[in-house]
């Protein structure tokens, strides 16, 4: 009953999310709240369980409003523009390098294993770029999660960690072998973002005669900030594109263009901040909620110094932050209802009891092709300490062993499909920050992410990481 429940509260969920019928906030707290009414809890029972899952997420829900602000106040203090105008020279305006570049760097920053501070740092830099070029949002959050994700398997990513402490091998045994399959899945990645690009550029190429043709028309709207999900760039890119969203840099004259809020002579202590503030985040100084907090105190007073400035940066930038961290707490609402109501544990056993006997030997397989999918059903605690150990009993029959489930899993599960896993808190960073919608932004990367997986699949089996079928 629980396990069937379960499957039909993420069925729905993921019907109305994908087809944008209704509200993130409606389906994600909505469906499982009436869920748990037919599993037989009371009012008082689902409101604890409730109030547990928003706790939960309450820390990411703080972080995401100090961070976007923070972020939000630097860019109107022009700090990112000489940054973007390097990429731009790097890149220069073709976008399909710009989404190999966009791809790259989340793979760089992603070494640190948080797809939190990846998509925290990523996005608020190329958005602009994006923006700017008139390129999707959509194409940036396919680029960012494609990196992140592929670089979420090492080992000290939250899946290896996990299937490490469920089986008891050493993560670095169950990474070691996977070596050749991570670094073809981010040639991979590079090469979707690459064609990605190529594909933008043909759609610009196109629409350039409308823009032309409506060049005399109404101003166009300004590129909007990050996590405005109603912003000109959230699904078809830019409208237009001003000095200082183009890379420029700006002078001192340009204040007033800019409306007073540009601070060029404040460029290296917003970059410094910038980097004691990332570096507070990957030390572990605090929390990441009261890093950004500091951060975002510092660069208020700093830059806008005085109660009328502070605020009106704050309120510039409160309508993206509120309607992400509406549906953060949705979230939290969804996970603490499907968690503590036991739908989670009976899905996982179910899930494991539905394979044949005839197919068990080909379980790696099996596990390894559905990786990216089940994201969409199981986040890592539930998979990796739920459903791994039912899968390993059920293998161990024939000779297949948790090792070998393990890294079969760490192909898909929770590494390439965590940018589409409404499981997880940092999902929700993803889309929020890019201001794009979460429906959308799941169609638009789950073929991508599922073929680099199947890549990695492939390559494991032919290292013999993972065995096509057991003795």
């Amino acid at each position: 009953m629980l396990s069937w429940l379960g499957f039909a509260t993420v069925g729905v969920i993921l019907v109305l999310l994908l087809t944008n019928r209704v509200a993130a906030v409606v389906a994600l707290a909505g469906v499982p709240i009436v869920a748990a009414f037919v599993a037989g809890f009371g009012p008082a029972e689902v409101g604890e369980f409730a109030g547990a899952g928003i706790a939960d997420v309450a820390g990411t829900a703080a972080m995401f409003v100090f961070a976007i602000t923070f972020f939000g106040v630097l860019r109107d203090a022009g700090m990112f523009d000489p940054i973007i105008g390097r990429i731009v020279g790097f890149a220069g305006d073709a976008p399909a390098t710009v989404c190999v570049a966009t791809t790259a760097l989340a793979c760089a920053v992603h070494l640190d294993g948080a797809g939190a501070t990846t998509f925290l740092i990523t996005i608020p830099a190329m958005l602009p770029v994006f923006d700017g070029l008139g390129m999707r949002r959509l194409l940036l959050a396919t680029c960012v999660g494609l990196g992140a994700g592929v670089m979420n398997l090492l080992p000290w990513g939250g899946p290896a960690l996990r299937a490490a402490s469920t089986t008891g091998v050493p993560v670095n045994d169950l990474w070691v072998p996977l070596i050749p399959a991570q670094l073809a899945g981010v040639v991979t990645v590079l090469v979707i973002a690459w064609w990605l690009g190529r594909r933008e550029s043909k759609r610009i190429t196109a629409e350039e005669p409308v823009s032309a043709a409506v060049a005399s028309g109404p101003e166009p709207r300004a590129a909007s900030h990050p996590a405005d999900p109603g912003g000109s760039g959230s699904d078809s890119g830019g409208t237009g594109v001003s000095t200082e969203a183009a890379g420029g840099g700006t002078s001192e004259g340009d204040d007033a263009t800019a409306g007073g809020l540009r601070r060029p002579r404040l460029f290296w202590f917003n970059i410094a901040l910038t980097a004691a503030v990332i570096g507070g985040l990957v030390a572990g100084l605090a929390s990441a909620e009261t890093v950004f907090l500091a951060g975002l105190v510092l660069a208020l007073i700093v830059n806008y110094p005085g109660l009328r400035a502070q605020t009106e940066r704050i309120e510039a930038h409160a309508k993206g932050a509120m309607l992400m961290v509406t549906t953060l707490l949705a979230a939290g609402v969804f996970l603490g209802i499907l968690e503590a109501t036991g739908m989670i544990e009976a899905m996982a056993t179910a899930a494991a009891g539905a394979i044949p006997a005839g197919a068990a030997p080909a379980l790696p397989l099996i596990v390894g092709v559905l990786g990216v999918p089940l994201s969409l059903l199981f986040g890592p605690d539930a998979f990796y300490f739920g459903v791994l150990p039912v899968l390993t009993g059920v293998g161990e029959q024939f000779g297949i062993t948790g090792t070998e489930l393990a890294q079969a899993a760490l192909l898909g599960q929770e590494t390439l499909g965590f940018p589409i896993s409404p499981l997880t808190g940092s999902f929700y960073l993803l889309v929020g920050l890019a201001g794009v919608e979460i429906g959308k932004h799941i169609r638009a990367l789950i073929g991508w992410a599922w073929l680099a997986s199947l890549v990695m699949l492939a390559v494991a089996l032919a290292t013999g990481a993972i065995p096509v079928w057991a003795a």
